[in-house]
């Protein structure tokens, strides 16, 4: 007696209604170049216009933190350049701590609207037509998603953009990728967050804040330690099976 065997839905095809989240983030991207908002992301602005900011920030602390999360927000979920110098503005003019938990939920939000907008244009019509290599990484990956994701954050190996991105086309679940984020970019965050308070000094010197500071050893070794502890679950798996 043979049992009947439901064929698999066939892959959503591509439309406007799956593509417009992408489309919209494509074109904000565009627009941030043509209208060359660049030069506004920029360690030059910053320090041409810091005692400005610093006043205003000083005068309107809660409005100066709402704007800034609304500003890096917008930088993460378009994938416009200008991370880096946003996190080190954030120290500079909100302090160490504020600055850090501004710009991780800030980056956390951003990221996930990235995250769900590839995820619903595309995430679905790649997997299925992957090919069974793509297959085996993506179910090896989702059996571990939340150590890889936490391993992923804690590395600054890949540009932020792309630990953004590649997720969405692996299956990765939506909690997992949230609390990955949230809690696995608090220390790269409080780093640049911790040099950014300290940059008004490098403006006075005629300098530029050192951006390699993150793979410094004292700096990048305890990043790799937290790595590790984050695949320890991977590992376990491994030598019990």
């Amino acid at each position: 007696m043979t049992q009947d065997i439901e064929p698999s839905p066939a892959p959503a095809a591509l439309s406007l209604k799956r593509l417009w989240p992408l489309a919209l983030l494509a074109a904000g991207l565009t627009a941030f170049f043509v209208f060359d908002l660049d030069s506004y992301l920029s360690f030059d602005t910053l320090r041409d216009n810091r005692s400005l900011l610093l006043r205003w920030t000083a005068d309107n602390r809660l409005l100066a933190v709402l704007a800034y999360m609304g500003i890096y927000t917008t930088v993460v979920a378009f994938s416009l350049p200008g991370g880096t110098v946003m996190t080190l503005a954030g120290g500079f003019l909100l302090g160490t701590v504020t600055g850090t938990a501004a710009t991780v939920v800030a980056a956390t939000v951003g990221a996930t609207i990235l995250f769900v907008a590839a995820k619903t244009a595309l995430g679905d019509l790649l997997r299925a037509k992957a090919g069974p290599a793509i297959r085996k990484m993506e179910a090896g990956f989702r059996e571990n998603e939340l150590s890889y994701m936490f391993a992923l954050r804690l590395l600054p190996l890949f540009p932020f953009f792309v630990v953004n991105l590649a997720p969405a086309f692996l299956g990765v679940s939506l909690r997992s990728y949230v609390i990955a984020t949230l809690f696995g970019i608090i220390p790269g965050t409080f780093v640049y967050a911790s040099l950014g308070s300290g940059v008004g000094a490098v403006f006075d010197e005629g300098g530029t804040p050192d951006l390699g500071i993150i793979f410094r050893l004292e700096i990048l070794l305890p990043l790799l330690g937290l790595a590790a502890l984050a695949m320890i679950p991977v590992v376990y798996k491994r030598i019990k099976s």
